[in-house]
């Protein structure tokens, strides 16, 4: 009677071997590094939008709410502690923002900071506050807000005061002066 054996090939082909499993757990490791790394640029290069637009926001909410009602709103840009705030003004002291008032609070942040205030008539501020209000007829002023992203690459928001628009645009780009009557045209 002869002896059966069994073969190599039948013990070698039910699980994987240590060599396989390593290949795959190799090849799924490059997949998540890979993900990770684009996951990571695209936050990266978002926060900057994410902030910007945030703020941004909050100054449309500001001039939107004011063209729809009676009120005025006021939003607030700190530049030494880089926040700002939008306010629904309740009283007639300007300088006292009570918390009943505030409905916005936000943080620059260090991806996303305000380099300067410029205001219509040429007014600016790099180290104090910056208001800018509005009210049913739109802005009081209006100007531009320079932003700096993590390159210290400038952006600037845009405050048009005549046609109530907010614009965010690549670079510090300057305002529209008033010209004298000469350059007029018409």
């Amino acid at each position: 009677m002869a002896r059966l054996r069994p073969s190599l090939t039948a013990w070698s082909r039910p699980g994987l071997t240590l060599i396989e499993l390593i290949v795959v757990l190799s090849i799924l490791g490059l997949f998540v590094c890979w993900a990770f790394l684009n996951l990571c640029g695209v936050l990266r290069r978002h926060t900057f939008r994410a902030a910007a637009q945030e703020f941004t926001s909050a100054l449309q909410t500001a001039v939107m709410s004011a063209a729809e009602s009676d009120r005025r709103y006021e939003v607030i840009i700190d530049l030494p502690q880089q926040t700002y705030l939008l306010r629904e003004i309740t009283t007639p002291d300007l300088s006292e923002v009570l918390d009943e008032e505030i409905l916005v609070q936000g943080t620059f942040g260090r991806k996303c900071r305000v380099s300067y205030v410029q205001f219509d008539d040429l007014e600016s501020t790099r180290e104090d506050r910056a208001k800018f209000r509005a009210g049913h007829a739109g802005w009081q002023y209006g100007g531009k807000i320079v932003l700096l992203d993590e390159d210290d690459q400038p952006h600037t928001v845009l405050v048009h005061r005549i046609n109530r628009t907010i614009e965010v645009v690549d670079g510090d780009v300057d305002l529209a002066t008033p010209k004298d009557k000469e350059s007029m045209v018409f």
